[in-house]
């Protein structure tokens, strides 16, 4: 199911000049998440239809006013499920929620999206909890990539139904979360765009924690362009144009720890078109170690930060309700309970010197470049039969990602695969703080591969 793919900058244009109406956008958007024969049962777990529909109408009235709070006011997008939004449940793509009342309040980062007036048209799916780099989610069903979709390959997670959302023209820009690569891997697999930022940049308040030392909350959109500004929205910021950086002189890093381990075959291939393709426009890139990526498997070898923090939050929930979760996420938070507050503090020290040298060896570079994911999205059937090799394929799906979290950076994916292959998403990362940089490098290096 192909649909157009219009920018936030290309709608608003189209907004400011009469050409479309926020009615009109959340509409289409709407007529999709609907459609029979597409993605929307798997990619939202709900849909508030007529609330979508008034808060349009509402900003439509308030641009005839000249009174529009922002250039992309009316513009539809949707919300993960782990955030809460006034009125609604928040399940966290569970059933073991279900009865929390609804929402007081919502959250800061929902909150701002609909100051600018953007129009929240769901909530999406995503993996229980936030605790895998795939996307399965046996409770709401699992939505597929958009590559052969006829044969069903994962999303990406734990983002999953936000990525598919945008892909498929249900939203035209997606609020996720990043703990471990949930905003990327799924924008790698669904051949879109998805930013993690420093994990300070956005207020976590109101949303379900998967750890509360790495947790970071993000977008998933089209372009480079179109998650800067949400990210701006989403940091308080005024969502000014980005001004690219020229390629020529630029220094880029290409890690030779870990990251360039197990490539498929295309995946590979596709990096090294990008690094020929960015030394042609006159960058400089350089092949380093860093061993503090090497150090980040020992970290996290019993579970880790994830680990303990998430069993924190959860120890409750699976007292009452162990058998309501995903047993292949009840697992993995199960892990924390044999951590002990000791174990818990030595990890927190062991990161903060993978911290501290990570920035002290990155800290001349204007770009960190490694593939998003090592291989193409895998089939969903085998994984759903299989827990060795859902395993297994969940780790290699995180492994590059969660490298980013652990040193406190921030990254982009964008994609770098040909039309017709699978999709391979390309990172830029940088250190904490250097958001806006990283995304005018990351505006440049889209534009160079076309």
């Amino acid at each position: 199911m192909t649909h157009p793919s219009p920018t936030l900058e290309s709608l608003a244009a189209d907004l400011a000049a009469g050409r479309t109406t926020a009615r009109a956008l959340t509409e289409a958007c709407l007529g999709r998440i609907e459609d029979p024969a597409g993605e929307g049962s798997r990619a939202f777990t709900a849909v508030d239809r007529e609330a979508a529909l008034a808060a349009a109408d509402g900003q439509d009235a308030l641009r005839r006013a000249g009174a529009a709070p922002s250039r992309f006011a009316g513009i539809p997008v949707s919300v993960k499920d782990l955030f809460d939004i006034a009125g609604q449940v928040t399940r966290a793509g569970s059933t073991v929620l279900a009865d929390r009342p609804p929402a007081p309040a919502d959250a800061p980062a929902v909150a701002r999206l609909r100051g600018a007036g953007f129009v929240v048209v769901g909530r999406t799916n995503m993996t229980e909890f936030a605790y895998s780099g795939l996307g399965l989610n046996p409770h709401y069903g699992t939505p597929r990539s958009p590559w052969r979709r006829e044969v069903g390959h994962v999303p990406g997670g734990s983002s999953s139904g936000a990525a598919v959302s945008v892909a498929d023209g249900m939203a035209f820009a997606a609020l996720g979360t990043d703990t471990g690569g949930s905003c990327r891997i799924p924008a790698a697999f669904c051949g879109i765009t998805g930013f993690k930022p420093t994990a300070s940049r956005v207020p976590t308040a109101r949303a379900v924690p998967l750890s509360t030392t790495l947790d970071s909350f993000g977008p998933i959109a089209r372009t480079v362009a179109c998650c800067a500004a949400v990210d701006a929205v989403l940091a308080g910021l005024t969502p000014d144009p980005l001004v690219p950086a020229p390629l020529a002189g630029l220094r880029f890093a290409v890690p030779q720890d870990v990251v360039l381990d197990d490539m498929d075959p295309g995946v590979a291939s596709a990096f090294a078109r990008v690094l020929g393709r960015l030394s042609e426009a006159g960058a400089r890139i350089a092949e380093i170690a860093v061993p503090e990526f090497a150090a980040v498997a020992g970290l996290n070898a019993r579970g880790g930060l994830a680990a303990a923090e998430s069993f924190a939050w959860h120890r409750p929930h699976l007292a009452r309700n162990r058998a309501a979760y995903d047993p292949r996420v009840a697992v993995r938070i199960g892990r924390g309970e044999a951590l002990s507050a000791a174990d818990y503090i030595d990890l927190l020290t062991l990161r903060g010197g993978l911290v501290a040298g990570a920035a002290a060896r990155l800290d001349g570079y204007d770009a960190i470049l490694f593939p998003t994911v090592p291989v193409a999205p895998p089939s969903i059937a085998p994984l759903e039969a299989d827990d060795d090799l859902y395993g297994r394929t969940n780790l290699l799906a995180l492994r590059n990602s969660t490298l980013i979290n652990v040193i406190d950076g921030c990254a982009l994916s964008l994609p770098m695969h040909r039309p017709g292959e699978a999709p391979a998403g390309l990172t830029l990362a940088g250190l904490a703080g250097r958001d806006r940089t990283l995304l005018a490098v990351a505006s440049s290096v889209e534009a160079a591969l076309g």
